[in-house]
């Protein structure tokens, strides 16, 4: 948790929500998705992704496209400025980590945390 906090703070002030932010990567990183699989996979309510999506939408960052198996829903995509929006953030987090992982571990122990990351991406797909 400590760490997840440092990295939130390493982004931009001025930057979209992480609430928002996490919809464009997982929308960048898992492709098009509808609002309740986005809400379900973010663990929010639908209400509260309701808001997000008009939000991203109106932005520019997300497209809505009618969902061909239901006429009802529609099928959000990233658009180019929401992916370059997203990297970007993501390379400023991980700039940091990067900087912070040479300057203060050993090769051992960064190898000991990478498999440590492939542990821990295991047990959260499980």
């Amino acid at each position: 948790m400590r760490l997840a906090r440092r990295l939130r703070a390493e982004r931009e002030p001025d930057g979209l929500a992480l609430g928002r932010v996490s919809v464009l990567d997982r929308l960048e990183r898992d492709g098009p998705a509808t609002a309740s699989a986005l809400a379900a996979a973010e663990r929010i309510t639908p209400q509260s992704m309701a808001r997000i999506v008009r939000y991203l939408a109106g932005a520019g960052l997300i497209e809505r496209d009618q969902d061909p198996s239901d006429h009802r829903a529609a099928i959000l995509r990233i658009t180019e400025e929401g992916r370059e929006l997203a990297l970007c953030d993501r390379r400023q987090r991980d700039a940091w980590l990067s900087r912070a992982m040479a300057a203060h571990l050993t090769e051992v122990e960064r190898d000991v945390l990478l498999l440590a990351a492939r542990l821990m991406d295991r047990l959260a797909a499980a």
